[in-house]
């Protein structure tokens, strides 16, 4: 159930960057009409988490001392990056994420991440903490 959750999240999120950010789009599968959409946002939003959770995490654990150096401000480099690996794979699909360069990459990342917080902390209320007390 949680993990539904966090996918609508991160869909959600990416559909306010796509609104916010011009360079990040995201194109959705024919005929293209509200439900393809919805659809294209909830599966790019899935290949991002799974993104984020493999890839995402080998890079922080390799760049480590990378993060330290540059007091974590690399974290943007890495996570434009992944969003860039995300739109590379959607569109491996012939839909999904379209990021026009790097640095739209690097932005739309920021944005994204700053929504699915601010999203979070609105929704953790709701759906829970994530910590279950015995």
């Amino acid at each position: 159930m949680r993990f539904l959750v966090k996918i609508i999240i991160n869909a959600l999120a990416l559909w306010l960057t796509t609104l916010l950010v011009s360079g990040v789009q995201v194109v959705a599968f024919a005929p293209a009409g509200t439900l393809e959409t919805i659809l294209t946002f909830l599966l790019v939003a899935l290949i991002f988490g799974v993104v984020n959770g493999l890839v995402g995490t080998f890079i922080r654990i390799v760049a480590f001392p990378l993060y330290i150096l540059t007091l974590g401000l690399i974290a943007l480099i890495v996570n434009g990056l992944l969003l860039l690996f995300v739109a590379w794979v959607s569109g491996l699909l012939t839909f999904g994420l379209v990021v026009t360069s790097f640095w739209w990459g690097v932005l739309g990342a920021l944005v994204l991440g700053l929504i699915s917080w601010l999203i979070g902390v609105v929704l953790r209320p709701i759906i829970g903490s994530g910590t279950r007390s015995r």
